[in-house]
């Protein structure tokens, strides 16, 4: 005879979510328009701030994590600039400005969703810094973090969300 699942567990949540602090490296990255950006000043927004770790040509979590950026622009419409969406490659050999804005064009991102690469020493620095580190891609782990702009935190998820917790978890930093 089978187990009986408790109730409600099929609802239960199918991500981690802890509260972190994260130093951010001085580092230089490239933006998808081929401009140089210091990373801490992008992080040092006044907005909510939601990153990911992803690469260009990825044909398994990142298209997720991605439709969950597009999708979260487009619930926010004209709002959509209240908070700043970064995504950084894990692909830096790969993931020219070029192939960050074909991707963006994918996922028809709106201004504030930034794609962001760099030397591969800098975007190490960056994983670790962020307790992301992967040696290879094809490892890489579905991973989100949301700053909010209250307190500085950052709420880490790890695990793949619904559009409506990842909603959710936007709301609870003030996104709306």
């Amino acid at each position: 005879m089978p187990a009986l699942e408790p109730a409600g567990a099929a609802d239960a949540k199918k991500y981690q979510r802890t509260i972190e602090a994260y130093a951010i490296p001085d580092v230089v990255l490239v933006n998808q328009n081929g401009t140089k950006v210091r990373l801490r000043e992008v992080l040092k927004s006044d907005k909510p701030i939601i990153v990911d770790f992803i690469f260009g040509t990825c044909t398994t979590i990142c298209p997720i994590l991605s439709v969950g950026y597009a999708n979260l622009q487009q619930k926010l419409g004209a709002n959509s600039r209240s908070v700043h969406l970064v995504s950084i490659s894990i692909d830096p050999e790969n993931d020219t400005p070029k192939v960050m804005r074909d991707y963006l064009k994918r996922y028809r991102a709106k201004p504030g969703w930034d794609f962001l690469t760099g030397s591969r020493s800098d975007i190490d620095k960056v994983m670790y810094a962020f307790n992301a580190y992967i040696p290879n891609k094809m490892s890489h782990y579905p991973l989100t973090l949301i700053r909010s702009p209250r307190d500085g935190k950052w709420i880490r998820i790890f695990g793949l969300l619904s559009s409506s917790e990842f909603m959710n978890e936007c709301q609870k930093v003030g996104i709306r």
